[in-house]
C-alpha cells in the first residue's frame, strides 16, 4: 500500500511512517519545517519527505494519515478532501495496522505517561513477551520510543489530546486498552479543554472501552480518579499506590515486595511520582506474567530512565545540572520535591520556561506561585511565543517573580528570555559559591539551547 503522511516531521508521525515501512508499505510525506532530529531520522531510515505542503504531493495514493497539526486549508487537506482518497488520523492509524490484532496496555493520565509506559513495555520485553511500543519521548539508551512487537501485547502511551481537525476526540480513544492505567489527572490543554468537565467527559470515555475481562489501575491518591472510576462497574478496577508496609524507601533506594520476592532497587529515578510509576509497571507486568515475578522485579534494575526526565545532563561532586520536561505546577513540584530527595544538602536552583498551551497561560497564575518551594532560586522566562495567548489570558510572570513567589521563601527573578536567564544565573551564581548546588532547568521545549551554557557555568565552578 501507498501511504502518504501530512505532517511527517513529528516524532510520532516520523514514527509511524517508520513502523509500516517495517511492515512492508512503501511510504512518504510532507512538512513544512523539516529539522533534526527527525528529519535525520527519516534520511536515515531511507524516507524522503516532501518540504511544503503541494496538492500534486498526494495524488496516487491509497491512503493519506493527517497528523494533527494539520488544519483545513492546507493545500493536501483540500485535495484529499476533493479526490475523495480515504485518509485517517494518526491514531485510527495505529489502531488500524498495529492495535487491532493485539492486547493493549494504555497509560493515560496528565503526568508519567512516558516513564511508565516505556518502562512496562522494558519489563515485558526482558521477560521475553516480544510486546509492541507506541510512546512520545526517547530512553535514555536511545530507544526511539516505537517498536513494532511481534508478541500479542502492544504498550501504548495514550495522550488525551485530539487526533485531528476531523477527529476531535482523544487521541486513546482509538486504543482499545484491555489494561489501562490511569496515573493521573490534573486540568491541562487549555487550548483544546474550556474546563476540567471536558476533560473528564474524554476519560469517561477510555474507561468505556476496557472489556469485562481486562482491569484499570489508578493511583488512589488522586481525588479525581477516585471519583471517576468509582461508579464503573463493567471491569475490574484496582487502586495502586506505593505500599509502604512492605517496601522500605530512602532517597536512592527503593526496596520492593510481592510474595516471597523482594528486591533493592536503584532505578535510573528519582522521587516518589516515578517509584510509584515502577509501582504500577510491576504490577501490570505481573497481570500478563503472574509466574514471573523475580524477573520482573530483576527488569526494573535495567531501565534505563526516559530523556529529559530529571535527565542529568552534568555532574561532579559540587554541581549537577539537570534537565526535565515539567510544565505543569503538580509535575514541576514534584521534580523540585524529587530533587531535594535526591540531592540532599544541595541548593536547588530552578529554571522554568512557560511554552505549553496552558503554562503560558494565566490558568495556573496561583499555582506556578507555590509550586516551586524547595528552590532557593526560581529564574523564569517571559512565555515563549508571547504572541500565541491574548494579553488577559497571558501567564504574569513579573507578578509571580516581585510577589507571589516569595510565599515559598524562594527568590523569584524574572527573565526577558533564555539568554538573560543565562547571564543573571552568571552573575547571582558566586553568592553560593561555598555551596553545592543543583540547577533544575524545566521546559516541554528546546528551552533556547541553554544546556551547554549551564554545564560551562557548572564546570567553571570552584570546588569549596
Amino acid at each position: 500500500m501507498k501511504i502518504f503522511l501530512v505532517g511527517i516531521g513529528g516524532i510520532a508521525m516520523g514514527n509511524l511512517a517508520r513502523m509500516l515501512q517495517e511492515i512492508g508499505h512503501e511510504v512518504t510525506g510532507s512538512d513544512e519545517n523539516l529539522y533534526p532530529p527527525m528529519s535525520d531520522q527519516l534520511s536515515a531510515w531511507g524516507l524522503s519527505p516532501k518540504k511544503g505542503y503541494h496538492q500534486d504531493n498526494v495524488k496516487d495514493q491509497d491512503l493519506i494519515i493527517i497528523g494533527n497539526a494539520i488544519s483545513r486549508g492546507n493545500p493536501e487537506v483540500e485535495q484529499v478532501l476533493n479526490s475523495g482518497t480515504p485518509y485517517m488520523s494518526m491514531s485510527q492509524a495505529l489502531n488500524q495496522f498495529f492495535l487491532k490484532d493485539k492486547k493493549v496496555i494504555v497509560v493515560a493520565g496528565t503526568h508519567g505517561k512516558t516513564t511508565t509506559t516505556f518502562m512496562i513495555h522494558h519489563l515485558l520485553k526482558e521477560i521475553g513477551m516480544e510486546p509492541g511500543l507506541f510512546v512520545g519521548g526517547i530512553r535514555k539508551d536511545e530507544h526511539p520510543g516505537f517498536e513494532v512487537g511481534k508478541g500479542d501485547w502492544f504498550v501504548i502511551e495514550g495522550d488525551e489530546y485530539d487526533s485531528a481537525f476531523f477527529d476531535k476526540g482523544s487521541k486513546f480513544l482509538h486504543y482499545k486498552p484491555y489494561y489501562l492505567v490511569l496515573t493521573a489527572l490534573d486540568y491541562d490543554h487549555a487550548d483544546i479543554f474550556a474546563d476540567m468537565e471536558a476533560i473528564r467527559v474524554q476519560f469517561r470515555r477510555l474507561l468505556r472501552l476496557v472489556p469485562s475481562k481486562g482491569t484499570i489501575l489508578y493511583w488512589q491518591k488522586s481525588k479525581e480518579l477516585a471519583d471517576l472510576t468509582k461508579p464503573f462497574k463493567f471491569a475490574p478496577v484496582v487502586p495502586y499506590e506505593l505500599n509502604l508496609k512492605s517496601s522500605s524507601l530512602s532517597y536512592k533506594k527503593l526496596s520492593l515486595q510481592w510474595n516471597e520476592s523482594k528486591l533493592a532497587i536503584r532505578p535510573n529515578l528519582m522521587g516518589m511520582h516515578n517509584y510509584r510509576n515502577a509501582e504500577v509497571a510491576v504490577r501490570i507486568a505481573k497481570l500478563v506474567a503472574p509466574n514471573q515475578s523475580d524477573k520482573i522485579l530483576s527488569a526494573l534494575i535495567s531501565f534505563p530512565g526516559v530523556k529529559r526526565r530529571q535527565d542529568v545532563r552534568y555532574e561532579d561532586s559540587y554541581t549537577v545540572v539537570i534537565e526535565d520536561f515539567a510544565h505543569h505546577p503538580v509535575a514541576i513540584a514534584e521534580t523540585v520535591k524529587a530533587v531535594n530527595e535526591y540531592y540532599r544538602g544541595y541548593k536547588v536552583i530552578s529554571l522554568f520556561e512557560p511554552r505549553s498551551a496552558t503554562s503560558h497561560r494565566n490558568v495556573f497564575q496561583k499555582d506556578f506561585a507555590k509550586c516551586f518551594e524547595g528552590s532557593s532560586l526560581v529564574f523564569i522566562t517571559e512565555v515563549f511565543n508571547a504572541k500565541k495567548v491574548d494579553k488577559e489570558s497571558k501567564l504574569d510572570v513579573k507578578k509571580i517573580c516581585t510577589k507571589t513567589l516569595q510565599s515559598s521563601r524562594a527568590l523569584g527573578v524574572y527573565c526577558k528570555n533564555p539568554k538573560d536567564l543565562v547571564a543573571k544565573l552568571k552573575k547571582m551564581l558566586p553568592a553560593l559559591k561555598h555551596e553545592k548546588v543543583a540547577i533544575l532547568a524545566m521546559s516541554n521545549g528546546a528551552f533556547g539551547g541553554i544546556y551547554k551554557d549551564l554545564i560551562e557555568i557548572a564546570q567553571n565552578r570552584v570546588e569549596k
